[in-house]
Order: C-alpha cells, then structure tokens, then sequence
C-alpha cells in the first residue's frame, strides 16, 4: 500500500457519504426540533453550547456561528476542563448542548456531555459509532454513517459532521440551511475531488515552507482552522489558522516573505475585507493563495456554492492540500508519527 493511500480513498469518499446525508437531511432535521429545548417559563431555547477537541472543535466552530445564525440565542464552545478538572457545577436548563467525536470515545467528551446532561441540557451527539459511549449519554444521536475512517487525518468524518451540524441549524431555522443548497453539495465535492491539481500546485509552490498562516472569518473561519490542522498533522508544517480579523490585532507583524498565507474566503459578506488583506500582503511581498469560488482563485470552488456549503468544499480543498504537501516531502499522511485516531484525553 502506498503512502497517502487510504486518506486519499477516504477523501474520495466523501460524495457517496455526504449524499446520504443530504437524503436524510428533513428527518434528521425534524427529530432535533422535536428534542430542542426550552427555558423554563419562556418556552424559548436559552443557548447553545458545543463540545469537541481537534477536528470535531473545528467543526463545532462552524457550528457555533451557524447555529447562532439559525436559533437567534447566543452559541459557544464549551470548555471540558470546566466539567473534568475543576468539577465545576454549570447549569443548563434550557440549554442544547451539541457533542462531537467523530470515535464517540474521547474520555472528556462523553463525561462532559453527561455532565452536561444531568445539568439540565438536552444533548445532540454527533459521532460516527453507533452504540458508542457518546451515543448512550446522549438524549438523541446524529449518527455521520461515514463507514469506516482507518486513516489517522479525519476526512470524511469531518464533512459529514458538518452535514450533521446543519441539520441542527435547520431544526432552529429551516430557511438559512435549504435542502436545495444541500442537494447540490455532493456533486459539488465530487467536482473537487475529480481535480487535485490545484493543490498539487500551491502544495508545489510552498514545498521550502516551514510554517503557514491560514485565514478565513465568519463560517469560512472553520475551514481555515480544519486546513491548518490538516497541514500540521500530515505535512509537519506549522500552519496556524486565524480568523482574518484577529490576523490584523498583531499577528500580521510577523509575516515575511518566507511565510505564506492562505486566505479561506467568506463569500461576498467579507469579498472588501479579503481584497484588503491581499493588496496589503501584496504591499509587503508575502506569498498568499486564494481559497474561494472567484475568479482565479488558487484553489477554486464550484461558483454558486451557498454560504452554508462553501466551508464544506473548502474544507476539501484544504484537505487535498494536506494530502499533496506531505507526499512532497516524503511523508505517509496515513499514519503520521506520535498520532493515534482515537485521543484519549480526560
């Protein structure tokens, strides 16, 4: 078996299952509204909290902004240290608590979410395993259906939580997540993944690069945190991702002309601010590359792509890049050392 080898089937993947889950995208989204919560003497739902490490968090980053967006009620990432460190008591009557792990193992994960639960929450697990632990602490279960993920870069689970994610927005507000938007995701994937060359390219052009800033706000903020741990893990390279706001409150001064960029695009929301950015990179010789659906992008999207789904097929390119930079530098992204697919933090 070659290197790379079972990411790059699992990547390939990713159609089939995303499909599946637009097909079952109305009964998941009708049994969350069923299960959604409400604050005692309002009936409204008080917030959201979601829970989640490595590339689940990233997930759930999308999720916060999403489900925000949806539920008009206030979203964040819990902190699990709270709950498994500090033993801290939280109440969250009222609340819906979303937990992700794409194992439904992480140690941290299930105990919080029980926590949580017995708190008052009701709590969405999102997880690939059936009968897992996270499925049996959890008032209800979207189960991602991905088959197996054998290699150690999460891929397809990642997209297929997203999915899941949505659903939960759609159960808050079913006009911003359409099922028509979502019917053309997976050709829209298959599009992308029927064309790695533009990533072989950027790969290609960044091969001397030992670190890599990866920017993106709003939604696309998710992608570019996904991206930059994909990097990391497969490449070792240190890519770090940061909103593109936050990228200007300091961080920016460290750029140079051996430290590339690259800009996850947020759509016409933020089409002035990413112009902005670019003409200053420019300004300053600092390589950058484009993720997005306009024209000339380094690394296209299919044009027309919702703002619900363009962080979904970033999260494949930014996938495809992972994949293409580590077999530059000799490297099995299969198994990439000191990595195990099961974290067992606590």
């Amino acid at each position: 078996m070659t290197a790379g080898s079972v990411m790059a089937a699992e990547l390939a993947e990713q159609p089939e299952v995303l499909d599946r889950l637009v097909r079952r995208h109305v009964a998941d989204r009708d049994q969350v509204a069923a299960a959604l919560p409400g604050r005692p003497g309002s009936g409204a739902l008080a917030g959201t909290v979601l829970l989640a490490r490595g590339s689940s968090d990233n997930v759930a980053v999308y999720g916060r902004y999403l489900i925000e967006l949806a539920a008009r009620r206030p979203a964040g990432l819990a902190a699990p240290s709270i709950h498994t460190r500090y033993k801290a008591d939280v109440d969250y009557s009222g609340y819906l608590a979303v937990a992700l792990s794409q194992s439904g193992a992480t140690p941290e994960i299930v105990e919080t979410a029980a926590r949580m639960r017995r708190s008052g929450a009701v709590v969405v697990g999102i997880t690939n395993e059936a009968g897992s632990p996270l499925t049996q602490v959890s008032n209800l279960t979207l189960l991602t259906d991905a088959g197996p993920e054998l290699a150690v870069p999460a891929t397809k689970t990642v997209t297929a939580q997203m999915l899941a994610v949505a659903a939960i927005a759609a159960a808050c507000d079913p006009s911003l997540v359409t099922v028509a938007d979502l019917e053309a995701l997976p050709g829209a994937v298959a599009s992308l993944v029927a064309d790695p060359a533009p990533a072989e390219e950027v790969a290609a052009r960044w091969l001397q690069a030992r670190r890599l800033v990866v920017t993106g706000r709003g939604l696309a903020y998710a992608a570019a945190l996904e991206t930059a741990l994909k990097i990391k893990e497969t490449a070792r390279v240190h890519a770090e991702g940061l909103s593109s706001a936050d990228l200007l409150h300091g961080p920016i001064a460290a750029l140079d002309s051996h430290l590339p960029v690259l800009i996850v695009s947020g759509g016409d929301r933020f089409a002035t601010d990413e112009a902005a950015l670019a003409a200053r990179l420019t300004a300053e010789t600092v390589p950058y590359a484009v993720c997005g659906s306009a024209p000339g992008a380094d690394l296209p999207l299919p044009a027309g792509a919702s703002e619900v789904t363009a962080p979904i097929l970033a999260t494949v390119r930014g996938q495809q890049l992972a994949l293409a930079a580590s077999l530059l530098r000799g490297l099995d992204p299969d198994a990439p050392t000191g990595l195990s697919k099961v974290t067992a933090t606590h």
